[in-house]
């Protein structure tokens, strides 16, 4: 008699772990989708982030970017040379560790902040066919195909994404388009205003080339 309530057990056991498995799974669809919202929850406060573009013959590049509504900050070393640029809707300020000097432009575009390194976080799920590639116990490894109505000719053929488990924040984000080779990783939030704002008085000595 116990033998047969102990299988009765053990299978309805198995019935209800199976139907919440059924319950809570997601589509690779609706993992993005999360991801998406997340990402354009937390990203009002600030987003940053580590880029790394990997160019046919010239090599691999670094750099680490901040980002607070249409405000940016980017960081990288080139052959030992520091370059620090700062940008807002109306000026782009750029510092040169070697010459030490600064040189002021006008912005003759939209914000980097506001049109380039957030863009392919919003591509995921439109005009894409997303697939999951292995699953671990901390995270999704996702591929996303651009789709034949994808009308868009920039877009890329393909995204690789990892995405978090439990927060379904983006862990890393990789893609090719034209040969280069996009990695973005070190995802974090929150920007304090004044790492997106350039300060004059950061570079004592420093020249100032003012070609606005």
């Amino acid at each position: 008699m116990f033998k047969i309530c102990s299988m009765k057990y053990l299978f309805c056991l198995f019935a209800a772990l199976s139907i919440s498995a059924a319950v809570f799974a997601q589509t690779p669809k609706q993992i993005v989708s999360n991801m998406e919202k997340k990402v354009d929850s937390l990203s009002r406060k600030g987003i940053a982030m580590t880029i790394e573009i990997k160019v046919p013959v010239l090599g691999a590049f670094s750099s680490r970017t901040y980002v607070l509504g249409k405000k940016g900050y980017w960081e990288t070393t080139v052959k030992g040379t520091k370059v620090m640029v700062w940008a807002d809707e109306e000026s782009v300020w750029a510092y040169n560790s070697e010459t030490n000097e600064v040189e002021i432009r006008k912005n003759d575009g939209k914000p980097k902040a506001e049109s380039g390194d957030m863009e392919l976080f919003s591509k995921a799920t439109d005009g894409y066919d997303i697939y999951i590639k292995e699953e671990t116990g901390e995270a999704w490894q996702m591929e996303c195909k651009k789709s034949r109505n994808n009308a868009d000719k920039d877009a890329p053929k393909t995204i690789d994404l990892i995405v978090a488990k439990g927060s379904f924040l983006p862990l890393v984000l990789r893609t090719k388009m034209s040969g280069i080779t996009i990695t973005m990783k070190d995802i974090s939030f929150g920007v304090p205003e004044k790492k997106v704002t350039f300060n004059i008085n950061d570079f004592p000595g420093a020249k100032i080339n003012d070609k606005r």
